[in-house]
């Protein structure tokens, strides 16, 4: 739903205000998704504010690039298990077993009506936005029980608490992620090992790119009853620039993702945009009825 074209030098920008907060900077954090958009964002503000990051992509492409712009790179595939176990692997050799953070970015939107989904394309929105999301952070948790301290950061996504009609795939996703660590969050109490969700709203990326691609690969639109609805959602897909009002830059989710890191008490959830802020109000005032009359009105 939220993102379009992705722009690196806001998050510069952004980079160049802020202030180094302590003098313990050389803290390992794994980053996934970190070809564009918000990956790429938070790991060049995490690098530039003094922090040992590894950035991580699906395709080694992308990796060779992350690696020409000098960050520590790795190819881990989230859809992959021996995958993410050797990027787990490596980063624990060249830390000598220690990591401080993991930031779970990596994931994609399925647009498409729920009846027009099929088992497999839920299957890849769950491999990705879940199960691998999953693997990968139980395989972290023992580093960090045995630190005694770490922090876990997930980014979710307003969708994550409010449904958007033809977004069930990546609502579903989301709202199990959000399931999944407030559970994790009440059984890591203690251990010193904290966990976060961030829920942003719409934010520049390559969002609907991304979509596009999944839409086209599982979507039969000329045999659809949503026909209609789809041809509008190509041309949003495809549009050039901002689609969706009060977006913001990945620079607003950076924002957070450092408070989740270095905060002493950091927030179990962190709201990003004007419309997460909405939303999460209204779905606390608003019946059940009122809010679906709500979401069927906004534009699709």
């Amino acid at each position: 739903m939220w993102g379009h074209v992705w722009l690196p030098l806001s998050c510069r920008i952004y980079f160049m205000h802020v202030p180094y907060q302590n003098s313990q900077m050389k803290r390992t954090v794994l980053i996934t998704g970190c070809s564009s958009g918000i990956g790429y964002c938070v790991a060049v503000g995490l690098k530039n504010r003094g922090y040992s990051v590894f950035a991580t992509a699906r395709l080694p492409s992308d990796v060779a690039r992350l690696q020409k712009d000098g960050f520590e790179s790795l190819v881990l595939d989230l859809n992959d298990s021996q995958s993410i176990y050797e990027a787990v692997q490596t980063v624990l050799e060249r830390t000598k077993g220690r990591l401080y953070g993991l930031f779970n970015n990596g994931a994609y939107g399925q647009p498409g009506a729920v009846e027009d989904l099929s088992r497999e394309a839920l299957r890849q929105q769950f491999e990705t936005n879940l199960f691998g999301t999953h693997e990968l952070t139980c395989q972290v948790i023992p580093i960090m029980r045995r630190q005694g301290e770490g922090r876990i950061i997930q980014n979710s996504s307003v969708l994550g608490m409010v449904a958007w009609p033809y977004r069930g795939a990546y609502n579903a996703s989301k709202f199990a992620l959000e399931g999944l660590t407030d559970t994790l969050r009440l059984e890591l109490a203690g251990t010193g090992i904290s966990i976060s969700l961030i829920e942003p709203g719409p934010i520049t990326s390559r969002f609907r790119a991304n979509g596009y691609t999944m839409f086209k690969r599982y979507i039969d639109v000329e045999h659809s009853v949503h026909r209609d609805h789809y041809i509008r959602t190509e041309q949003r897909l495809l549009a050039e620039g901002t689609v969706v009002p009060f977006t913001l830059p990945p620079s607003a989710v950076l924002k957070k993702v450092i408070h989740a890191l270095e905060a002493k008490r950091p927030q179990p959830r962190y709201y990003v945009t004007f419309p997460t802020y909405l939303f999460a109000t209204l779905k606390r005032l608003l019946t059940s009825r009122t809010m679906d009359w709500v979401l069927r009105h906004l534009p699709q």
